[in-house]
């Protein structure tokens, strides 16, 4: 697994995070992702998730920042008994995952694609966290081609599938590769399991932006983009979350 992964990239990255942040910061973000996940597997328990009421389903729709501000475009293309229904075959039906995430995605119609990867890959991850990954287009943007991903694997991993669910599968591989080298890369101490891994790669997605915003917007605009801290929270839709002191 590590022989695809740019090891030299993502030591880098992390170094040149740990200069603009305290580790503590990172830390707490991955326990802000364990609350994150308690509401998630409360609301959309099996036996509580089909009675679900609207306003219950909306406080676990603000966790996720791709489409908290968007609810209204979300229900111009599925009512909510039809989302709510969705969600609930995505997380428990029978067929394989990467199947049940291509249905979800076709059940939310013209809605734009990356809010429906989003949607979909928050749903699986922050309900069941040991079992599903995390895919967000600040992680792998098919489109774009762009994100975290490609920026700490090897040109030799191929992102590319021929539908949303072939590329929820191969974003899983390289979000596993990323997670096996935690240690080597010295992002372990951020949390043990893939909560510290969707830290370590929104941080990675922050710096080469900051980089790239740096490069070509003006200084006063630099000076109001967001900390990393406070980026990384929004990204992973825990702005809201943290302690008092983070």
């Amino acid at each position: 697994m590590s022989q695809l992964i740019d090891m030299e990239a993502a030591r880098e990255f992390m170094r040149e995070t740990l200069v603009k942040v305290e580790r503590q910061n990172l830390v707490d973000i991955a326990r802000s992702l364990e609350e994150k996940s308690a509401l998630f597997r409360d609301y959309l328990a099996a036996d509580k998730l089909p009675g679900l009421s609207k306003e219950e389903f909306t406080r676990v729709l603000d966790r996720i920042f791709a489409i908290r501000r968007k609810l209204p475009e979300l229900y111009e293309h599925i009512s909510f008994e039809q989302l709510r229904e969705a969600v609930y075959e995505l997380l428990y039906g029978k067929q394989e995952p990467h199947l049940r995430f291509q249905a979800f995605c076709e059940r939310l119609g013209e809605l734009p694609e990356p809010l429906k990867y989003d949607v979909a890959g928050e749903f699986l991850h922050f309900t069941f966290p040991e079992k599903y990954w995390l895919w967000s287009r600040w992680m792998w943007d098919p489109k774009n081609k762009t994100g975290a991903l490609p920026l700490v694997t090897t040109e030799d991993f191929d992102l590319a599938g021929n539908h949303l669910g072939e590329v929820y599968l191969k974003v899983g591989k390289a979000v596993a590769f990323v997670h096996s080298v935690a240690e080597p890369a010295e992002f372990q101490f951020i949390h043990r399991s893939l909560f510290g891994t969707d830290v370590y790669l929104s941080c990675v997605y922050i710096i080469y932006s900051y980089t790239i915003l740096q490069m070509k917007m003006t200084k006063e605009f630099n000076e109001v983009m967001p900390g990393i801290t406070e980026f990384s929270r929004r990204l992973l839709g825990v702005y809201g979350l943290q302690e008092a002191t983070a």
